[in-house]
């Protein structure tokens, strides 16, 4: 615990001896909890009592939207390991008793031709509706966020080519490609959000080591989405030109592109590596705080 001295400025009445007031620094950054030891006429001695960067909130409406985003990163990593082990679930527990065949299906996407169809649209729906409501700081933030979720209902709503079809017709050539167009913008979008978007601060706000390693997290993420888009682009134009079923590492490929989106939203959403109170102790040695009541 400190002892800090302040002036009292424009106040309507003095503090009480022992009452604890919320004290906000001089930079507009950081809020104190304080027990007033000792008062008089424009002067106050009070014991420091907890100290909370200002990003810690308690609004519930900062919390639900900091919730809001855990749950996109969360749904996104969790999406392909749901859909393979659903599918082997609901394989094992229907008529055949049997494992399914393959046991891994190429892609996420060929997940819509299974019993896992719901589940894969569903969560993409969620994702893309999250993504939708999502807000930075300015009108461009919010557009990219409606590109984004654009793009990720397109790949919900457009299937891509059924696996176990042998005749494709031109509706279904034409949903392929738009389904492959909606899921390389997506993963672009994505992209952009976290190695850009992510990144920014608010000019006001004090730029801490925890931050430094988030934005490694945000641009480490962006550049693995950007690596497994072009690899998975790869991947499905060698499979039409050869008239063949894309490869498995499709799979894996998409898997690990909605892993790093998904931890770069949970970081973003204060998952984990927040910032800690102490971050901004050191604030107080160059502020006064001023007892206002």
């Amino acid at each position: 615990m400190r002892f800090l001295a302040g002036v009292q400025g424009r106040s309507v009445r003095a503090p009480a001896h022992g009452e604890k007031l919320p004290l906000e620094l001089g930079d507009g950054r950081d809020h104190l909890n304080a027990v007033v030891l000792y008062t008089k006429p424009g002067f106050a001695i009070f014991a420091e009592d907890a100290m909370l960067p200002r990003s810690t909130s308690t609004n519930p409406v900062v919390l639900s939207y900091y919730t809001m985003r855990r749950m996109v990163g969360l749904i996104a990593i969790i999406l392909p390991f749901g859909l393979a082990a659903g599918s082997i679930l609901a394989a094992l527990l229907g008529p055949g008793h049997h494992l399914p065949h393959p046991i891994l299906q190429r892609s996420i996407s060929d997940y819509y031709y299974t019993s896992m169809r719901d589940y894969y649209v569903g969560s993409l729906c969620a994702i893309a509706g999250f993504l939708a409501c999502s807000r930075g700081y300015d009108l461009h933030d919010e557009i990219t966020g409606y590109l984004a979720g654009a793009c990720a209902l397109g790949v919900a709503l457009c299937p891509s080519f059924n696996p176990r079809s042998s005749h494709y017709s031109e509706l279904d050539f034409i949903l392929g490609f738009v389904h492959t167009a909606f899921a390389a913008l997506m993963y672009l979008v994505l992209a952009y959000i976290c190695i850009f978007l992510f990144r920014k601060s608010h000019p006001e706000r004090h730029f801490t080591r925890r931050k430094r390693h988030r934005n490694r997290i945000y641009q480490t993420g962006g550049l693995i989405m950007v690596a497994c888009m072009i690899t998975m682009v790869g991947l499905t134009i060698r499979a039409v030109v050869l008239r063949r079923h894309p490869s498995h590492w499709l799979f894996w490929c998409e898997s690990l592109a909605l892993g790093a989106f998904g931890v770069a939203w949970l970081v973003k959403g204060e998952g984990f590596m927040r910032d800690k109170p102490h971050n901004h102790n050191h604030a107080v040695a160059r502020h006064r705080a001023v007892v206002s009541s």
